[in-house]
């Protein structure tokens, strides 16, 4: 048979409210992306070429997307490259998940089913232990951009909208800020769940702002960085997923300025354009 190769990219997300503390959560897409490349060709088995330590992680994940028979009369060639940061609270491994879980899906059928390609990838993720919830709210927000707002343990899209045009995240990455005890964050459950409520209402920023005074409370880290943008013109700023990274969301005229007040802190600044368009996924042979 002739190899067949299916390409799906998938973006990132920050943080509106974490779901680690409620089982509810919100997130809003950002542009930074993630790709997955994966063959079928003569031969048996899975191959994996990440060098992200994610090998069990797209087993379950091919496993779960592909069926049997298909895994046992093909060689199947996984490579991912993502540009989103590992370890930062961005969503890599829901990126990841997501795009993996859409290529594979796309070779094996011709109809993608999104809501199916989501549940695999979540499923997937908490059997390779990568996520506390399954993280529904962030992969949501990665495969289909805009803002989402999700019940992560019935795996249910309460809500979608787009973002609004000409915004952008301003990401600041500390150098040497390690995560906090996350088991943490539910002490502050029903402030979340005033956080929630905030984001199910469509008041995105305030709850993005309420979440952050209360996972930098929860998990003992700075809120320096978040008065800071917001000081300078962000809309909202928190901690994204369980951190360290902290981002900002402002209109195009405020970037610079706040790029400028959190070069101060020790780390680095990446700024994304929120993302509103959907994974996509082409077939070639």
């Amino acid at each position: 048979m002739k190899a067949r190769q299916a390409i799906a990219t998938m973006h990132g997300a920050v943080s509106i409210v974490n779901a680690i503390a409620t089982g509810n959560g919100s997130s809003l897409g950002i542009s930074l992306s993630a790709t997955a490349h994966v063959e079928l060709q003569r031969g048996h088995g899975v191959r994996f070429v990440t060098g992200k330590n994610e090998d069990k992680l797209i087993n379950n994940i091919v496993r779960n997307t592909m069926p049997k028979s298909l895994i046992e009369e093909n060689l199947i060639t996984v490579k991912v490259r993502s540009e989103i940061p590992i370890g930062f609270g961005l969503k890599s491994s829901s990126a990841v998940s997501n795009a993996v879980a859409l290529a594979c899906s796309r070779l094996a059928s011709a109809e993608v089913d999104d809501v199916a390609v989501l549940h695999a990838a979540v499923r997937s993720s908490l059997d390779a232990k990568v996520s506390i919830t399954g993280a529904y709210d962030d992969a949501t927000a990665c495969y289909f951009g805009g803002f989402t707002v999700t019940d992560n343990y019935s795996r249910r899209l309460i809500k979608r909208e787009p973002s609004p045009e000409n915004l952008h995240a301003i990401v600041f990455l500390p150098r040497s800020t390690p995560r906090g005890d996350v088991r943490k964050l539910s002490y502050l459950s029903g402030l979340f769940t005033d956080a929630f409520k905030l984001a199910e209402a469509g008041e995105y920023w305030k709850a993005m702002t309420l979440n952050g005074v209360l996972a930098t409370a929860a998990l003992s880290s700075s809120y320096k960085p978040i008065l800071t943008a917001i000081e300078h013109g962000a809309l909202a700023a928190s901690v994204s997923g369980n951190g360290p990274s902290i981002s900002a969301v402002a209109y195009e005229d405020e970037v610079e300025e706040i790029k400028s007040a959190l070069s101060k802190f020790d780390g680095r600044i990446i700024v994304s354009k929120t993302n509103n368009q959907k994974a996509s996924v082409v077939v070639s042979e």
